[in-house]
């Protein structure tokens, strides 16, 4: 009888039903944006004003059906009798609604230039509202009232615990309305003021953009077999077909109007055209209320968020140069989708046994625990958005002038150069008192920081579209300073990395000797950092031939260095684990004063001496060939 407690059918057909749904939403949205793309293009405004009565006629028909049978369908506000009308009527009801639309959308087009994708995205929004509304109260308000109707029917049964049954909850459990619209009323506040309900979002338009840029998720193994055994079978079909039909597909997914369009709106592009927005919408609905006829257990939230990325798969979004990222983005918003029903599953089990054997005591530390970490979690999304916040005003100006690229180039430096010294200085501490605390500090605090290069980088390079022409060469030398400071940051994080291991994996401590060294020759470089950090704001020919001057005196204390080690390899003073370590960390090391020395490069030969940037650009590339062998 142990079993009947939970309904393991239930529970596998409800599984079994969201895994099936997603497929199936994915593979819809997929053949829908393919053939509407196919018929419209992305120059679909001429082609929309012949046809396109007829196309919103038939989404709104089929939102239509999915409002009244997924939205009306257990209203308390809807009597029995009018839902049975609605569902001994429904093809009538579809009929009529599609021959209305129609012509309703017809006239508006042509008598007040409506446009009618903006109706059918509207009305798509209200429908995939109301669903959201519906399953997402339940999820928000269905356990704290079934707790309180557990607790009035333990007090209106006047028995111990011991002795009070469960019948009272084998049905549905009653819910008042004014009770459902207060928590609607909690939903669309917490909705309209959460910053993480933006970020979720955030997350599926960034998966689904049409554009290029920074990728939020990394390619995975699975990610990438995937993408390359699809693009093999492409291009196995593709050369099949007559070249006929390969170039006039060609032509309707040209991408051309809509990224010219985008440039003209500069940041207020929209991430996507609304032909999309209105197929991913219509689908959505429509597939949400067959599985709803059908009472087949699904989740609004899978099929919205499947069909939007089998409708951003079928209009070209995952290109080459993004589909490996955005597959591994979608892979683990699936993966994390399962993981969190385990982990709630297995935390519900621990969270009774520790209720059951610790009683009030247990629960109320639970509470606290629980409250640490929704603050913790909360300030931890703040600090992001903040710092992302802050990282798009910093580029928010329309024209990026020489003065300004500059400044930026200088504000870079000032922010990243005196973290590097901070966490590179913090692992040199750890690694020679052995102490792991520390060294893992250092690697979690470095993290972030490689993380907002990475994004910079990926920024910067969009950014030349508001350069103008008469500030090239500044835009040319922010984007250089960007790249290297990039590099810097993977080669601060290898220094870190590389101490964390040998200490993790309990090697031989360096010879005191030669952790002085490595000390001594990293305060050399945070020397060259504070240096660098002003920089950009102007400094004289003499000051910065002492930059040189300095690096080159850098480089070779280096090599003396080196020859040191090699002695001591020599004399069997030190291991091939001493030696791995340590002569990588000079390499290391002498890379970051080489990409230090080509910052002061390229302020000297670009920004103070423009006009001979010709006579000496081609011995310039040679010299840093040179310098990287």
């Amino acid at each position: 009888a142990l079993f009947e407690y939970i309904n393991s059918g239930k529970a596998l057909e409800i599984i079994a039903g969201i895994l099936l749904s997603v497929v199936i939403a994915f593979t819809c949205g997929v053949i829908a944006q393919y053939l509407s793309r196919l018929f419209f293009s992305f120059d679909y405004q001429q082609r929309m004003r012949q046809f396109g009565a007829i196309w919103g006629g038939f989404g709104v028909a089929g939102i239509t059906y999915f409002m009244l049978i997924k939205g009306v369908k257990g209203a308390s506000f809807v009597s029995s009798q009018t839902m049975e009308n609605i569902e001994n009527n429904t093809w009538l009801i579809l009929l009529a609604s599609f021959a209305g639309w129609t012509l309703i959308l017809f006239v508006l087009n042509r008598a007040f230039k409506v446009d009618i994708l903006k109706v059918l995205v509207l009305v798509g929004t209200f429908a995939l509202a109301m669903a959201f509304a519906g399953n997402d109260l339940v999820n928000f308000i269905g356990v704290p009232l079934a707790g309180y109707n557990s607790y009035q029917l333990f007090m209106e049964s006047g028995s111990g615990a011991e002795g009070f049954l469960m019948d009272g909850l084998a049905g549905q459990v009653p819910t008042p309305t004014l009770l459902l619209l207060l928590a609607g009323v909690v939903m669309v506040v917490t909705l309209f003021l959460s910053k993480k309900a933006r970020s979720v979002v955030q997350t599926s338009l960034d998966l689904g953009r049409q554009e290029e840029g920074s990728e939020r998720f990394s390619s995975y193994l699975v990610s990438r077999s995937i993408v390359r055994n699809f693009a093999k079978a492409a291009t196995a079909i593709n050369d099949k077909m007559p070249n006929v039909w390969t170039q006039a597909v060609n032509r309707q997914f040209d991408q051309t109007p809509f990224t010219s369009k985008q440039q003209k709106l500069g940041k207020e592009a929209p991430v996507f055209d609304m032909l999309r927005a209105s197929v991913t919408l219509a689908v959505a609905s429509i597939l949400i209320a067959i599985g709803t006829n059908l009472k087949l257990p699904l989740s609004t939230t899978y099929v919205t968020f499947m069909v939007f990325m089998g409708t951003s798969l079928a209009d070209g979004a995952w290109g080459r140069e993004s589909a490996v990222y955005r597959v591994s983005g979608v892979l683990s918003v699936i993966g994390g989708w399962f993981f969190t029903a385990f982990s709630a599953f297995v935390m519900a089990f621990v969270m009774a046994m520790i209720f059951q054997f610790g009683g009030l005591i247990a629960i109320v530390v639970v509470l606290v625990l629980a409250a640490g970490v929704i603050y913790r979690t909360h300030r931890y999304h703040s600090r992001k958005m903040v710092q992302k916040k802050v990282l798009e005003q910093e580029f928010a100006s329309e024209s990026l002038t020489r003065e300004r690229l500059v400044e930026l180039c200088d504000q870079q430096l000032k922010t990243y150069l005196l973290e590097f010294s901070k966490y590179v200085d913090n692992s040199f501490k750890g690694l020679k008192a052995e102490d792991l605390k520390i060294l893992n500090q250092a690697k979690q605090s470095f993290k972030p920081v490689l993380d907002r290069l990475s994004g910079l980088k990926l920024t910067s390079n969009k950014l030349l579209d508001r350069v103008p022409d008469s500030s090239n060469e500044a835009g040319h030398v922010f984007l250089l300073a960007v790249d290297y400071l990039h590099e810097m940051g993977l080669l601060s994080m290898a220094i870190i990395q590389s101490n964390l291991d040998h200490v993790d994996n309990h090697h031989k401590p360096l010879l005191p000797e030669q952790v002085e060294e490595l000390i001594s020759l990293h305060d050399m470089l945070k020397e060259r950092y504070n240096a660098l950090v002003g920089l950009y704001q102007g400094q004289s020919q003499q000051e910065i031939e002492k930059l040189y001057h300095n690096f080159t005196s850098f480089i070779n204390i280096i090599r003396n260095v080196r020859k040191h080690q090699i002695r001591r390899i020599k004399n069997d003073l030190v291991g091939t684990r001493n030696s791995r370590l340590f002569l990588g960390q000079l390499a290391d090391l002498r890379n970051l004063g080489l990409f230090s020395n080509r910052i002061v490069k390229i302020y000297d030969e670009l920004l103070l001496h423009p006009n001979l940037k010709e006579e000496f650009a081609a011995d310039w590339i040679k010299k840093a060939i040179s310098e990287t062998s």
